[in-house]
């Protein structure tokens, strides 16, 4: 009993830190955006919006430490499904805008091709739609795979113990279109620009890690979550069932990090908008 209080305790902890930093460093990111003129551009727009996303994460985040330190859920059912619907969004979106980002990437750095506002407030107006209608089926009026309480019943997400049909194939499609997708977006995006580095000798960043942030945030528990479309996820250790979606909600901070903090159209903004003082980062 005292191992698992103080499982509990550590993971209270975790949701509460990690919620509180990636607010933070995804507030800082999206007030930079609407402040500094200079970064508002079509590129960026998509790091604003995957800040939006994260930002919204990290709210999720707070209110499920929130209940987990009263020991209880204190928003009745109604409120499981709207927090289970509002992650769900945020998630859905943020992935997919980690895979406009590498596109988009691609395109600066190997094709030259610039992009303009129309191209880039489409995109991102299609991805929030897929995302709100995706992370929809599983409420109540539509039912294709269910929203429930996580193992603490301290927050809400997809109920992953149900195991029948409709968690299966509602589960395996997110999984290719928000997993398997975004990762072969990423991989090819990102291998093509280290050649076009390995070429012109100049290594802007480091093209290896968003992809591995995505699959070290996500991948353990989609693996968890698919495993149970084939198996009894009940057998899997209730401790690991806890933290692997702590795990997975810590993805906000590392996005903030590579892509708002460490861009250098983005990050010159960012210290313009904390200091007043502009960088010698080059904006776009």
């Amino acid at each position: 009993m005292a191992s698992d209080l103080i499982t509990v305790v550590l993971i209270d902890t975790c949701y509460c830190g990690h919620g509180l930093l990636g607010f933070f460093l995804n507030f800082i990111s999206v007030m930079a955006f609407l402040r500094i003129r200079e970064m508002q551009t079509p590129n960026n727009f998509f790091i604003f919006n995957l800040a939006v996303a994260d930002l919204s994460l990290n709210i999720n985040g707070l209110v499920a430490a929130y209940a987990s330190y009263l020991r209880y859920w204190p928003f009745g059912s109604e409120g499981c499904q709207m927090h289970g619907f509002q992650g769900m969004v945020s998630i859905l979106a943020g992935i997919s805008f980690l895979a406009a980002i590498a596109w988009d990437r691609y395109h600066q750095y190997c094709t030259k091709q610039k992009m303009f506002w129309s191209t880039s407030v489409t995109i991102s107006t299609i991805i929030w739609i897929l995302a709100v209608f995706w992370a929809a089926l599983p409420l109540p009026a539509i039912g294709w795979g269910i929203f429930d309480f996580e193992p603490m019943k301290t927050c809400c997400t997809l109920d992953y113990t149900q195991g029948d049909r409709s968690y299966i194939t509602y589960m395996l499609s997110i999984t290719v279109l928000y997993l398997a997708f975004p990762v072969m977006v990423l991989q090819s995006s990102y291998n093509a620009i280290y050649a076009y580095f390995k070429k012109t000798h100049r290594f802007k960043f480091n093209t290896g890690l968003p992809l591995k942030a995505l699959l070290f945030c996500w991948g353990p528990y989609v693996l968890m979550c698919t495993y149970a479309c084939f198996e009894n996820v009940n057998l899997v250790s209730p401790k690991l069932r806890m933290v692997l979606p702590v795990l997975a909600k810590t993805s906000p901070i590392f996005h903030a990090v590579l892509y708002a903090f460490g861009n250098e159209f983005y990050r010159g903004g960012v210290w313009q908008f904390l200091t007043g003082q502009k960088s010698g980062d080059k904006k776009k």
